[in-house]
């Protein structure tokens, strides 16, 4: 070939040959790499990511931090072989919709066959092999020690305690729509107490709240510095902060779920092989050890006699046979959506206007049973009604038209705009009921003279 031929061919194949070479260094740069998204906290991810990284040198873990709802939209948006290699959270219903959307992987040669089947009568392991029970987790209340006695507070037992008017201002929960966690504790009431009578309690509940964070890491830190007295969590918030040494304690309400937090395989993931690993570690015994790092705390799944246990941790099968609600991770992901879009819509966003409501209502109770009034009384009952009843009803929530909308992808123009004038609707009904609440609160405690 002519000097000059040579040059022009070299010329037009170097775009190819960059490409190439471009395309080689992005699958090296994933070569050995996991990268894991979940919405567990710094001081559990650096543990695991630290011991499997010294177990596996070959092997680093990136680790990609999301709350729960947040981690499913991110990867539904990805196209396969972007997506991240491990999806880790509380939440089995989160682990539900992704396997609904096909989006995880049966790897069953990750499986600790020491794992107990069952966790009360809940599978720990997806029967279809597609996530795994890594922990074990139940919901209920944490509170600063020094701050219930400082506000002469009692402690709190069961949910109920918490609508009482003493409670007002010293409550303090996450939004379920940025906290898989606060979603499995809110669905845990629901159903115990059922959807109507659930709702009512948990906006009891939340008039009493003095904040809504909008992360759950938000919930136990206020309580650990005592702003605020009482949160409502999954037991390693509790359990991590009073281990690590801060006048807290924690309880589980007889309306509690004990339920698995998983791992799975995500499917179109970069690096399948080495994922299996992680997640294979994260089961074994060693793994399972790391758990009950003071700063960690969590309930491990396989039996405390394989493993090393702290001294007066809590006896996780017992709270299980104990506990009033089986949890249903079905039907928790058929409505996942509606639960969260529904809390925002009448506490995240209207806080304010429920606190009101809350506080005129127990004005006036407190008036009223000083000097009864039987007018007073109906005007009483009428605004709990307005300010504790939920926007949708049982019966509209088991209708399956009405759930589908909800799963549907907002970036399509039309079903954005459905769901914006549903949400718009709720939240305009919320306002105009808090106030009609605080209307009538306020008329019957000016009866009670």
């Amino acid at each position: 070939m002519p000097i000059r031929s040579a040059r022009a061919a070299a010329r037009r194949f170097r775009p190819v040959i960059a490409a190439a070479a471009l395309a080689a260094l992005g699958t090296l740069a994933h070569a050995g790499t996991v990268t894991v998204i979940t919405s567990f906290p710094k001081d559990l991810t650096d543990a695991y990511k630290k011991a499997f990284e010294a177990a596996n040198p070959s092997i680093k873990i990136e680790v990609l931090n999301k709350n729960t709802t947040a981690a499913i939209a991110y990867i539904k948006e990805l196209p396969a072989g972007q997506r991240p290699d491990v999806m880790w959270a509380s939440a089995p219903d989160a682990f539900e919709v992704l396997a609904r959307d096909k989006l995880l992987t049966a790897a069953p040669e990750v499986k600790n066959p020491h794992t107990p089947a069952k966790i009360g009568s809940y599978p720990i392991n997806d029967p279809n092999g597609l996530y795994y029970g890594q922990a074990l987790a139940g919901y209920g209340m944490m509170w600063n020690t020094r701050y219930l006695q400082a506000n002469k507070l009692p402690v709190p037992k069961e949910w109920s305690d918490l609508a009482k008017p003493e409670y007002f201002g010293h409550v303090a929960i996450s939004s379920p729509s940025r906290s898989g966690t606060t979603h499995l504790t809110v669905e845990t009431l629901l159903q115990g107490e059922g959807w109507d009578k659930g709702w009512t309690q948990l906006l009891e509940i939340m008039g009493n709240c003095a904040a809504v964070s909008d992360r759950s890491f938000g919930v136990p830190d206020g309580v650990n510095s005592g702003q605020f007295g009482i949160g409502l969590v999954i037991d390693f918030f509790g359990l991590s902060a009073k281990y690590s040494g801060f006048p807290v304690e924690f309880a589980y309400p007889s309306v509690t779920a004990v339920v698995p937090a998983n791992i799975g395989l995500v499917t179109g993931g970069k690096n399948a092989d080495e994922a299996k690993k992680f997640i294979a570690y994260t089961l074994s015994a060693p793994g399972q050890q790391i758990l009950m790092e003071p700063k960690i705390s969590r309930l491990p799944v396989l039996p405390y006699a394989d493993l090393k246990i702290p001294a007066g941790y809590p006896d996780i099968q017992a709270v299980a046979k104990r506990a009033k609600v089986q949890f249903d991770s079905h039907l928790s992901g058929a409505r996942y959506q509606v639960v969260v879009s529904l809390f925002d819509q009448m506490v995240t966003f209207r806080l304010k206007e429920l606190q009101a409501a809350t506080k005129a209502i127990h004005d006036a109770e407190k008036r009223l049973k000083a000097k009864p009034n039987a007018q007073g009384s109906e005007l009483l009952k009428q605004a709990r009604g307005y300010a504790y009843s939920p926007l949708v009803g049982g019966d509209t929530v088991k209708d399956e038209q009405f759930l589908a909308l909800f799963r549907q992808n907002r970036r399509d123009v039309a079903v954005s705009k459905q769901l914006t004038g549903q949400e718009e609707l709720w939240a305009s009904k919320a306002r105009a009921n808090y106030t009609k609440a605080t209307e009538l609160a306020n008329q019957a405690a000016a009866l009670a003279k």
